[in-house]
């Protein structure tokens, strides 16, 4: 590995689970971003952009199931339940691609990962 991936790996293995979070939530939400804003020159890379962000939520759905989740059971149902809509905009988005459909996987990326950052400034 080269200078500047151990730099990485060391600075991303420092962070804590909610900041590695909100930190995949905004990179996930920054690329689907500049495929809704240069739609025309990087609409090719939709279907990675997307399936990215569903492997995310996916990570968190799973997350909620898991016996030892310290999150409270209505926190982890709302979870599962945006997990599910991410699902669903996502097979909508791939079905009749448009920009403005990435709107809403945009925000709610960039809500949850500020709700994240939120609850580390908190603490």
């Amino acid at each position: 590995m080269d200078k500047v991936g151990n730099y990485s790996q060391t600075q991303v293995s420092g962070l804590g689970q909610a900041e590695l979070e909100s930190r995949a939530l905004v990179r996930t939400a920054g690329a689907l971003n500049a495929i809704k804003e240069n739609w025309e020159q990087r609409r090719d890379e939709l279907d990675e952009a997307l399936e990215k962000n569903r492997k995310l939520w996916a990570i968190f759905a799973v997350a909620m199931h898991e016996n030892d989740c310290p999150l409270p059971p209505e926190l982890r149902v709302n979870i599962l339940n945006l997990s599910m809509f991410v699902f669903q905009r996502t097979l909508d988005i791939q079905e009749a691609p448009a920009p403005q459909k990435l709107d809403v996987l945009i925000n709610i990326n960039m809500n949850i990962a500020k709700g994240l950052v939120g609850n580390i400034e908190d603490k």
